[in-house]
This record gives C-alpha cells, sequence and structure tokens, in this order.
C-alpha cells in the first residue's frame, strides 16, 4: 500500500520522533524489563495449562476428561502430574529471574531449588483436594440453588476462584515468586472475586455470588466463613518508611474466626477480630474488632429492617 496516496498516515519523520521519546531512558526507566541472563518471563499461557492439569488432577471427571474410568484414572492422573512437573518448575525459574529476588545461594541453583519446591507442592495436591472437596460441600449446603456438589464444581465462581487461590497459595507458602499472584489475578479477571495467595482461609469456605469480594494479603479466615458478594476484607491505613513507600509484609487485614458470616457489601478493614459464629450484616462498615456470636447490622431509622 502505499502511504504516500493517503494523508492522514503519519509522516516517517514524526513516527522517527516518536520511537525516539519512546525510547529514551528517561521514558523507559520506570517500565522497561530487562532479565537476569536472558532469562524468559513467565508464560500465561504455559500456566494456563498448568491450571488446566491441576484441575483435572483434583476434580476428574469434571474438566478435561469427558469420562472417567478408575481402572485407566491412574496412568491419565501420573500423565497429567508428569507434564505439570515439567512445566511448573520451569514457570517457578521463570519466575524467580523475573523477580530476582533471593531465592538461591547462587543463579545456576535457580533450577534444583526450582524442581524441588515443584515437588514439595506436588506432594501437598492430596490436601488441595481435600480442602477444595470441603468448599464445595460448603457451597452446596449453604446456596438453595444448588442442585448437586457437582453444580458448584462446575459452575460456581467461587470453586474456581478457590480453586486458583488454594494452589496459588501453597505455593506462596514455599516462597515461590509472581506466579501465585498471577494465578490469583488468572481467577480475578474472570470471576470478579479478588483473593490474595498470601491470605490464610480454612476450610469449607464459601462466597455466595462472588462479584466484587476483596480479600487482602494478611487475611486469616477461620471454618466454615461464608461472605455475600462486594465484601471487602481489607486494611484500613498503609504505614509507610521513611521514602514514603508503604512497609510490605505488616499484619494490616481482618482475621475472620470460626463460622463468621458476612452480608453483601460490608467493609471489615484493618488488623481486627471478628469473633466466632458473629453476624456483619450488608453494607456495614466494621473498623473495630466484633465479639463472639455479634450481630452488626447497618440499620437505618425509620427504613424497615
Amino acid at each position: 500500500m502505499n502511504h504516500e496516496a493517503h494523508p492522514s498516515f503519519p509522516a516517517v519523520s514524526e513516527l522517527d520522533h516518536v520511537v525516539e521519546q519512546l525510547c529514551s531512558p528517561s521514558s523507559l526507566k520506570d517500565v522497561i524489563h530487562r532479565p537476569l541472563h536472558d532469562a524468559p518471563m513467565p508464560c500465561l499461557a504455559t500456566l494456563q495449562e498448568i491450571l488446566a492439569s491441576l484441575k483435572i488432577v483434583l476434580f476428574p471427571g469434571y474438566f478435561g476428561m469427558s469420562a472417567v474410568r478408575v481402572e485407566s484414572m491412574r496412568y491419565h492422573l501420573a500423565a497429567h502430574l508428569d507434564s505439570v512437573v515439567h512445566k511448573l518448575a520451569e514457570q517457578i525459574r521463570c519466575g524467580a529471574c523475573f523477580a530476582c529476588v533471593e531465592y538461591a545461594y547462587e543463579c545456576l541453583e535457580c533450577e534444583r531449588v526450582s524442581r524441588e519446591k515443584t515437588m514439595e507442592f506436588i506432594k501437598r495436591l492430596p490436601r488441595i483436594r481435600y480442602m477444595l472437596a470441603t468448599d464445595a460441600d460448603a457451597a452446596y449446603r449453604g446456596d438453595p440453588a444448588a442442585a448437586s456438589k457437582g453444580e458448584t464444581i462446575f459452575c460456581y465462581p467461587s470453586i474456581l476462584a478457590m480453586i486458583h487461590y488454594r494452589i496459588a497459595h501453597e505455593l506462596h507458602s514455599l516462597h515461590v515468586p509472581v506466579i501465585p499472584r498471577i494465578l490469583c489475578e488468572m481467577a480475578h479477571a474472570i470471576t470478579g472475586i479478588d483473593i490474595h495467595p498470601g491470605a490464610v482461609i480454612d476450610e469449607s469456605f464459601f462466597i455466595d455470588h462472588g462479584t466484587g469480594v476483596v480479600i487482602g494479603e494478611t487475611c486469616v479466615i477461620g471454618r466454615r466463613c461464608r461472605l455475600y458478594q462486594g465484601v471487602t476484607l481489607g486494611a484500613l491505613s498503609f504505614p509507610k518508611d521513611t521514602d514514603g513507600i508503604c512497609i510490605k509484609g505488616i499484619t494490616r487485614h481482618p482475621r475472620l474466626e470460626d463460622d463468621v458470616t458476612v452480608y453483601a457489601g460490608a467493609t471489615i478493614l484493618g488488623n481486627i477480630t471478628v469473633g466466632e459464629r458473629a453476624t456483619i450484616g450488608a453494607n456495614t462498615w466494621v473498623t473495630r474488632d466484633v465479639p463472639r456470636n455479634g450481630k452488626l447490622v447497618n440499620f437505618k431509622p425509620g427504613v424497615d429492617s
């Protein structure tokens, strides 16, 4: 195509000027990624393949395999796990190079450490499956619209988010850089449920509907807790260091004890404790401890409750 015949196209000199600006050190300073030793970035497509295989392993028959035969299950699961081991070890290594953190004593050790962390993660899969089974059971028991546990596994955004979270949390606990956050953000993009992989969530957890839920990094959630859409378990403030940067790693999010229910739109902020069997009503703002069996309701005089 002859650009001269189309005056709407920019002149070459104009493009050169823009390229010159985009390549200037001042423009690139905060946006360019320079990998160590030409190491590749973590690959989103490969991580999606890993998740697909793990879903098949964790819930045989629901994902990927149209039919499950007990006599051949060992072969199918072993094949998927073999694929996961090789792909995940490489992605963990890429994540370590990307983060450039104290991951191994020296760069040459990264590959070995990545393999070791991968195998430790694989050993945790039976526990991950158990926890997810309790989440599916909680969804079925807690939602009158659920026709079966299978429906919650196959259809519910809460279970999808928890699959990603429980996988990511184990990797996070193994101090794997970057990869856990990517896995949780994949679920966030699909479901609207934002769970940081550092949060600690016990068994039988259910998020009804789910859209707009936020669970912060240092949250601790007990057994049989239930959240509704739009709930935020966030930080009240962000202490900063002398350079004005938020201090990392401090406890700044709520702790929910066992059997807590939080209804739609509630916001619970700060390093506070919501006691066992407490109920937080819809659209309630909470910044102080709530006692056991407590009930907070955002009631407005003159409006029917």
